[in-house]
């Protein structure tokens, strides 16, 4: 005879119910920048703009997923056929120890070959530099945008205030129009 049990046997798949995964940090996916820097598009002008790596040290990664970096003061620099960033800040690991990595030290963009003889080509121009304007992840990996830049006068910043006020003006002139015409 059969030897009877007193707990039932249940199928693998439902056995334990799932927990719901718990949403991504938008900085480590890649859906939103971990740094912008938003008065190089006030002060200069952004001519080209190219996508590098950065080499960068563990605590780094971990403090710029913490959204700790700033590129206000930040600028490249093309040098002996390899291309820095020099002055960006990135803010200490709230969990590091001795090893945490020094702020504003600089680090070597990664680029190819020909791109950094581009940068240096388009450097030596008088006027123009290297202006970092965002820091995001891709894969896994952080790169920053860089753009060749010309540097504005006052009144280059005053012209480009008014035109954005006239277009700004403009656009809510027509859908006030679209607005009382009903569609």
């Amino acid at each position: 005879m059969a030897r009877q049990t007193s707990h039932t046997i249940v199928a693998k798949d439902a056995a334990s119910p799932k927990k719901p995964a718990r949403p991504r940090d938008p900085v480590a996916a890649g859906e939103r920048d971990a740094a912008q820097n938003r008065i190089a598009g006030h002060n200069y002008f952004l001519l080209e703009k190219f996508e590098a790596g950065i080499a960068l040290r563990g605590t780094e990664v971990k403090s710029i997923r913490q959204g700790q970096a700033n590129l206000r003061d930040a600028y490249g620099l093309v040098k002996d056929g390899e291309a820095f960033l020099l002055n960006m800040h990135i803010g200490p690991y709230s969990h590091g120890n001795i090893a945490n990595h020094d702020e504003t030290r600089t680090r070597k963009l990664l680029l190819h070959r020909e791109e950094v003889r581009k940068l240096l080509s388009k450097t030596q121009i008088k006027g123009h530099t290297l202006i970092p304007t965002r820091l995001y992840f891709r894969n896994g990996r952080v790169k920053c945008e860089l753009a060749v830049a010309k540097g504005k006068q006052d009144w280059d910043k005053r012209e480009t205030e008014r035109r954005r006020e006239a277009d700004k003006e403009a656009r809510s002139a027509i859908s006030a129009s679209k607005h009382r015409m009903g569609r």
